[in-house]
């Protein structure tokens, strides 16, 4: 039997920001992993957890962008990981879990989207293996840790585009069937929302729980790098000047405002 979504009402809304949701949080002795934690949403995010007191983690696929990123946020560590390829997301929890710290929150915000046809060493399509199948791996690795913290959060940057596609398990790395990039980033996000689905389900007896949002569309993250200005402007993303267009109350945010819903889960 399907249930049905509910309002939480969380007394914010679509114009709130990181500053309103974190206002009066403390998150002293709390320790959080944000992949893509140094830029667009992401480099908010860890922003606002290490303005509460968190002590954040960025895995990053380049160590020295990532900490030119940071540089002046304090409470930040940067280690090396790829999601792109499954030893690196290995080493990256091994060395996690050697540290013998549970892992309060992991945000799984890292993400590609609309780029052109690639396949990764294994054949996997790009956006998918990226977006989906990298946070699906390092979430299992760091399962123990999760479960050690007695209380954690997995929350996961899906967005409206799962509309676009659902998963095509038959042909899932677009080796039968023709490529359209918005597709394939909408098949990476309704992954990623079935994938916290079964999570929530599978972690709440350990007292783990999961959650997928939708930030809204925002210009500024970079990932609408691979899309033209007509296409932006087609999308009623950017003006004729080619500035963003904001407007919250048709998800058009800015960056303070999309980071909101993640770190208010």
């Amino acid at each position: 039997m399907l249930t049905k979504q509910f309002p939480i009402h969380s007394g914010f809304g679509a114009a709130s920001t990181t500053d309103d949701v974190m206002a009066g949080i403390d998150l002293t002795d709390k320790i959080v992993i944000v992949t893509g934690g140094y830029s667009g949403i992401g480099l908010e995010t860890t922003r606002a957890l290490t303005s509460a007191g968190a002590a954040v983690i960025v895995p990053a696929r380049d160590v020295s962008k990532a900490k030119e990123a940071l540089a002046g946020i304090g409470g930040v560590e940067v280690e090396e990981m790829d999601l792109l390829i499954p030893a690196s997301i290995d080493a990256f929890a091994e060395r996690f879990l050697a540290s013998h710290r549970p892992l309060h929150i992991l945000v799984n915000s890292a993400a590609v989207a609309g780029i052109p046809l690639l396949h990764d060493t294994r054949g996997y399509e790009v956006q998918f293996a990226t977006n989906h199948l990298g946070h699906f791996q390092l979430a299992a690795r760091l399962w123990p840790a999760l479960r050690q913290a007695q209380g954690a959060r997995v929350v996961t940057l899906s967005a409206y585009a799962h509309s676009r596609s659902p998963v095509v398990f038959e042909d899932i790395h677009f080796e039968r069937r023709d490529y359209i990039p918005w597709s394939g980033y909408g098949q990476s996000k309704t992954a990623n929302i079935l994938f916290t689905v079964e999570l929530d389900k599978r972690g709440e007896a350990d007292g783990i729980r999961a959650f997928a949002l939708h930030p809204g569309s925002i210009v500024e993250t970079g990932l609408s790098r691979h899309l033209s200005e007509e296409q932006l402007r087609a999308f009623g993303v950017i003006d004729e000047e080619g500035k963003p267009i904001l407007d919250p109350s048709k998800n058009l945010k800015t960056v303070k405002q999309g980071a909101a819903t993640g770190v208010w889960r």
